[in-house]
């Protein structure tokens, strides 16, 4: 499986973005599609999943109520749209597939290039 990640950008504070993260190769609807952030010196952390094959959804509580994680199966594409942005969410964004476990980096298999996302105060 091969992702590629892409939507990042530079926003002031309360703004929006979306990303996008396209899945190619053979996915399961037992295993999740999962985004995952870095900020500068501090380590990669989860943000929110989905398993392909469900509705449920998971969420980092820094996120919760801000950002909203999708898919389109038909298009192998997974979201995260993004409101009302904090400095604090400035990172690289990383879209993941694998798990279960799904909060965790160990839980996925495969990885996106990552996208920068850098809020303005």
């Amino acid at each position: 499986v091969q992702l590629q990640a892409c939507g990042g950008g530079l926003v002031q504070a309360g703004g929006s973005l979306r990303l996008s993260c396209v899945a190619s190769g053979r996915t399961f609807s037992n295993h999740a599609m999962g985004w995952f952030r870095q900020a500068p010196g501090k380590e990669r952390e989860f943000v929110a999943a989905t398993f392909l094959g469900g509705y449920d959804t998971y969420y980092a509580d820094s996120v919760k109520g801000r950002f909203t994680i999708s898919r389109d199966n038909a298009k192998n594409t997974v979201y995260l749209q993004m409101l009302n942005l904090k400095p604090d969410d400035t990172a690289v964004y990383y879209c993941a597939y694998g798990g279960p476990p799904i909060a965790t980096i160990a839980g996925y298999d495969y990885w996106g290039q990552g996208t920068l996302v850098t809020v303005s105060s």
